[in-house]
């Protein structure tokens, strides 16, 4: 059976690049609208521009999603020019710094949590509103393996407790959101292509160094290979589907293994 979007809104918050374009350039080869929500215009553009040159419906709204105010505007373009949003995936964020716990200052840590926590909050905050004019939808938030079967990577404390906090509120709406007919759902990704690792900030971590020999190749499926943002869009995909319909509340790890052994 193949997946069907057609007729659907779609927005994508982080869609600019990595997992996020990977998952709006699968939907709109599904048949969705899709808008793209970052902060970087011209990453976003790309975005918008490759899937239009497949005869495909996308388009822009910058926001940052740490601002409420950027974000109920972006959720308000969105609805002027598509009529409806129909799928909603909270994929922004950051690694942030990786460091002891005692050598992270307070603005290190508020990030983390700012911009994948609570920017996961205000996503949904101005999203649900629209989802519920139609009595149904489905929203997907991007946590991690970090933070919920994960737990040796030293010094990811914050973007570990950031991760685990997108995992407990994903099935706390899902129960919230039932009544109105909206499902919700959370994806942990393992280690994939993209270039927020290059991104991540690493401090005195040997210091705190985790007592493990891990297997050579830690992730079982691929002998060490990292995923590709496509398979984590597939999963997305299908969860923004009526193939899924009866599923809500429910966590997907993709590791190809990896959150088992590590």
């Amino acid at each position: 059976m193949n997946i069907d979007l057609s007729n659907r809104v779609v927005a994508v918050t982080g869609g600019s690049s990595g997992i996020g374009a990977g998952i709006a350039t699968l939907a709109a080869q599904c048949g969705a609208k899709v808008a793209v929500i970052a902060r970087d215009d011209e990453k976003m553009q790309e975005v918008v521009s490759e899937i239009e040159s497949q005869g495909r419906q996308a388009m822009a709204a910058k926001a940052d999603i740490t601002k409420s105010n950027e974000v109920g505007a972006a959720f308000e373009k969105i609805a002027k020019k598509f009529g409806r949003i129909d799928g909603v995936v909270a994929n922004a964020g950051i690694n942030g710094t990786w460091a002891p716990i005692d050598e992270i200052s307070p603005e290190q840590w508020r990030k983390t949590i700012d911009v994948n926590l609570t920017g996961t909050y205000l996503t949904v905050y101005h999203s649900v509103p629209y989802l519920r004019k139609h009595n149904s939808g489905s929203i997907v938030i991007m946590s991690s393996i970090n933070g919920t079967r994960t737990f040796s990577n030293e010094g990811a404390s914050a973007y570990a407790a950031s991760k685990a906090g997108q995992f407990a509120l994903a099935q706390m709406l899902a129960l919230e959101l039932a009544a109105s007919k909206i499902r919700v759902n959370v994806i942990c990704p393992g280690a994939i292509e993209s270039k927020i690792h290059g991104k991540t900030k690493r401090k005195n971590l040997e210091k705190i160094e985790t007592p493990v020999e891990f297997p050579q190749g830690n992730i079982p499926l691929t002998d060490g290979d990292f995923g590709k943002p496509e398979q984590v869009a597939s999963m997305v995909a299908f969860l923004l589907c009526e193939l899924s319909d009866h599923i809500t509340g429910t966590p997907v790890w993709i590791d190809g293994g990896q959150s088992l052994i590590v």
